[in-house]
């Protein structure tokens, strides 16, 4: 295991100066393994990805299944496929009516890319307008969508005729106008400590849209496919965009992204030029059939459905820890906020140090995440929850 580690930190890029260090031989549900035989809950779902858990059996054969068959054939989008027509179909039956059409990528940065060239196509307008806060990926366009300059300084220049406005002020709406193209938002925000918009912003937002012309962008990347406690986060609120970009829990495991649309929107990228948009290995075959597998398990295991309770649960054994500032909650998107960065840092490497892997938020680093996976028991959420209680009591005592 040490020799293992010393390669992953020469020889695999890193992200952070710090990394957790978790060496994982398997994982199962919602645990993860070590080689010694150690176990860690996975309180984060690898970031909102494993919403089926891990190594769900339903995916995995599906994988078999599908790599029985064929892997890669060409470039997306000349061969009839279909994992990837099923799985389309699938999810679109999630979406708001008008928004007919799946363009498959590999990940969340490409589909906001995807996504931003679609908009700019179809309005003929350059104008972009994302929020404080708000995380959309690491490539250079999602990269200049970003609502953070430390993360963006070091790398400009970026997309240019790109403005930053309030999450969530609706007298912020003003900076849209018929110059813009499109405005993107998280109906949660993510990376920002899972701050929720109001649906009387979102109702304003979309009205403001339609009255400038202005594409609305879901980006749906760490709340779709169940987590809010329905498949998408569009429909707690009602409120239908022009664009849905998905990934992380789209694959089952599996890496995969899209953006939606409706036709008449997407057929822009296919001509004036042809080849508007490509990808060579978005809508894998492979990574197509575990999302539909995973898609099938939360349906037919009514995963959704059960959202509400364990959310409700989680809140109901958590809202009397000490020095805890606030519980911010969509299903389970559920963030602990401390008000202090130095006590939450403290608390989650004690829950770490206790076999419960959780973290913060990039943007809100007094808050500490929690996303398990959708298959969490209520027995489970008991165990994971007094393990929060027992870290906080420790960290508090010692001081």
């Amino acid at each position: 295991m040490e020799i293992l580690a010393k390669r992953f930190l020469r020889h695999v890029g890193q992200t952070s100066p710090a990394p957790m260090g978790i060496t994982v031989e398997r994982a199962e549900d919602i645990y993860l393994y070590t080689p010694d035989g150690r176990r860690y809950i996975d309180l984060i779902s690898g970031v909102s990805v494993s919403n089926v858990g891990h190594s769900n059996k339903a995916v995995t054969e599906a994988v078999k299944r599908q790599a029985d068959s064929y892997m890669h054939l060409m470039v997306y989008g000349e061969m009839i496929q279909s994992p990837q027509v099923d799985f389309a179909t699938a999810i679109l039956r999630h979406t708001p009516e008008a928004i007919d059409c799946l363009y498959f990528v590999n990940s969340g940065s490409e589909a906001i890319e995807g996504a931003l060239k679609l908009a700019k196509r179809y309005t003929g307008r350059t104008e972009l307008i994302s929020f404080r806060n708000a995380y959309h990926g690491s490539t250079h366009g999602a990269l200049s969508m970003m609502g953070s300059e430390y993360y963006k300084s070091a790398f400009r220049p970026l997309l240019p005729d790109v403005r930053q406005i309030t999450f969530d002020d609706i007298a912020s709406l003003d900076a849209v106008t018929e110059r813009t193209a499109a405005v993107l938002i998280e109906p949660v925000q993510g990376e920002g400590g899972y701050f929720a918009s109001s649906p009387e912003f979102l109702s304003a937002l979309r009205n403001r849209c339609d009255r400038t012309g202005a594409m609305l962008i879901f980006d749906e990347i760490q709340s779709g496919f169940g987590r809010t406690g329905n498949i998408f986060a569009w429909e707690c609120y009602g409120i239908a965009p022009d664009i849905i970009c998905m990934a992380k829990a789209m694959g089952g495991g599996m890496p995969l992204g899209g953006f939606a649309a409706s036709y008449e929107v997407m057929k822009t990228l296919t001509f004036d030029p042809v080849l508007g948009h490509i990808t060579t290995f978005g809508g894998h075959p492979v990574c197509c059939a575990a999302g539909l597998a995973a898609l099938k398990y939360i349906e037919d295991n009514a995963l959704v459905d059960a959202v509400p309770d364990k959310e409700r649960l989680f809140r109901f054994l958590l809202s009397g820890l000490p020095h805890l500032k606030e519980i911010r909650s969509v299903g389970l998107m559920i963030a602990l906020d401390f008000g202090d960065e130095l006590l939450r840092e403290k608390v989650t490497s004690e829950c770490v140090s206790r076999g419960l892997v959780t973290e913060s938020f990039l943007f809100c680093p007094t808050a500490m995440r929690i996303a398990p996976p959708l298959t969490i028991t209520e027995s489970q959420i008991r165990e994971v929850c007094a393990i929060i209680v027992e870290a906080v009591e420790k960290v508090l005592k010692n001081g």
